[in-house]
């Protein structure tokens, strides 16, 4: 076995290839799961990372952070869910041009029923293809990949 220092270029190559197929593998199975009611994936994912945030808040550039939507897709992103009543925009207070999204009480509840359907999916998905010792350590290497790009200048 190699260590992390040790990994070659190919070694890699082939893992990331092998992370990202399974990836979209799954994102396919997922856009295509009766789960989302009226919203998109992504329309989901903003509400999803809006329930997590401190206060269900986030600055605009905190959710471009947590998703693949470039700032300004993000930006009419928001806007539809704000008409919706999902979301609301408000200033950021003592920075005169922060603005942060915040989650409504309606685009909290539709992120938790949506929410359960997606767990299900996900347990049905991943949950039935790997056991707990092997989600475990799935998770303990993304999270340490994830973590890892921090400290890797850009």
């Amino acid at each position: 076995m190699t260590t992390h220092d040790e990994a070659t270029a190919r070694e890699s190559a082939a893992a990331w290839e092998s992370l990202f197929r399974a990836q979209v593998a799954l994102m396919r199975r997922f856009q295509r799961d009766d789960v989302w009611g009226g919203l998109s994936m992504r329309e989901y994912d903003v509400l999803f990372t809006l329930s997590t945030a401190p206060g269900h808040a986030a600055r605009l550039r905190e959710l471009a952070d947590n998703s693949l939507l470039t700032q300004p897709s993000l930006s009419r992103l928001v806007e539809r869910l704000e008409a919706d009543g999902l979301v609301r925009r408000e200033p950021v207070a003592g920075d005169g041009r922060g603005v942060r999204v915040v989650l409504t009480d309606s685009g909290l509840r539709t992120q938790r029923e949506i929410g359960r359907r997606h767990v299900a999916s996900i347990h049905r998905f991943v949950g039935g293809a790997l056991g707990a010792d092997d989600l475990a350590t799935l998770t303990r290497l993304t999270e340490r990949l994830r973590a890892a790009q921090r400290s890797i200048p850009d």
